[in-house]
């Protein structure tokens, strides 16, 4: 049996914060990483966890085989454990950037 996923469906995470599962929200968590000199790359490959980060050439490996709900949730448990500098990021970035952040504290209490 296959379960049917919902694209544009939006989530309610903790603290209210709320994530469409669309290819523009894709695009604004990818945008907070290559501003700060990240690249992202879509790979084939035997991730157990969906992605692998290569720290010291600041490379981001996702599995090309996740559909955007995936990618999503990988780059907001990505996203507050990477090195990130605030103050190279635009303002709706840093937005996005604050609400990813603060999602992962309250999970990790």
């Amino acid at each position: 049996m296959f379960k049917r996923f919902v694209v544009n469906s939006p989530v309610l995470l903790p603290k209210n914060i709320f994530v469409k599962y669309n290819q523009t929200t894709l695009n604004k968590l990818e945008k907070i990483l290559e501003e700060t000199g990240y690249v992202i790359r879509y790979e084939r490959g035997s991730f157990q966890s969906g992605y692998c980060i290569l720290e010291d050439k600041k490379v981001v490996v996702l599995n090309k085989f996740l559909n955007p709900e995936g990618r999503i949730n990988i780059l907001i448990d990505i996203i507050p454990s990477v090195d990130i500098d605030f103050d190279a990021l635009t303002h709706d970035s840093q937005k996005l950037y604050e609400e990813v952040k603060s999602q992962a504290e309250e999970l990790s209490k």
